[in-house]
């Protein structure tokens, strides 16, 4: 296994932890109220389930909307800048160096927080995921209003693209619960997350 000089480096502002850990608890509450609304168990009840999940996707928006404009105004939004250089190389990391104890071809730093492919499926979830999520939401939300708008469509269609959306949020969160893991310890991507700052091999 391959060694090295570790060093610590402030990578997560206050607000950029803020609103992780917001959107993570956000998710969660919307998946345990939508499948619910769905039918798939009892927890809270439909009719308080139906309230949470509207309440909670109100507020996933408002948020949205507020991390949009802080990575607009800060120069975040260049840490989302898609690119395949050394892609394949760290697809080739997870898929099989990571379990050799091989170093990461693309190691964080405060210019570069995220590798070529968390840049992709960052953008992805960011660009098209949620705001297909918000759009459907919206448009259940809104149900009754549809002929005041002139809405033509089916609520069975826009039901099953956003129960597809949902799927697909879940497989995300628990992909990147699992990512959170591969650290060169079982818990140092969690702390940095916690506290902003990040432990990665020193130059």
């Amino acid at each position: 296994m391959t060694t090295c000089t570790m060093e610590r480096i402030y990578l997560y502002t206050r607000f950029e932890r803020f609103w992780h850990w917001a959107q993570a608890l956000l998710i969660v509450l919307l998946a345990l109220t939508g499948f619910e609304v769905h039918g798939s168990y009892t927890l809270f009840g439909f009719k308080k389930a139906v309230e949470l999940h509207n309440l909670a996707g109100i507020s996933w928006f408002v948020l949205y909307i507020f991390i949009i404009f802080w990575k607009l105004t800060t120069g975040e939004w260049k840490n989302y800048v898609p690119t395949t250089k050394k892609l394949a190389a760290v697809a080739w990391y997870y898929v099989y160096g990571i379990f050799r104890g091989e170093p990461h071809p693309v190691p964080k730093s405060e210019r570069n927080k995220h590798n070529p492919l968390q840049r992709l499926t960052y953008l992805g979830i960011a660009v098209v995921l949620i705001p297909i999520q918000v759009s459907t939401g919206l448009l259940y939300y809104l149900y009754n209003s549809w002929p005041d708008y002139g809405i033509r469509m089916s609520l069975s269609s826009v039901a099953l693209v956003h129960m597809l959306g949902a799927f697909a949020l879940v497989a995300f969160l628990i992909g990147h619960i699992y990512m959170i893991t591969t650290g060169h310890s079982l818990t140092c991507h969690l702390k940095a997350m916690c506290t902003g700052w990040e432990e990665v091999p020193a130059n």
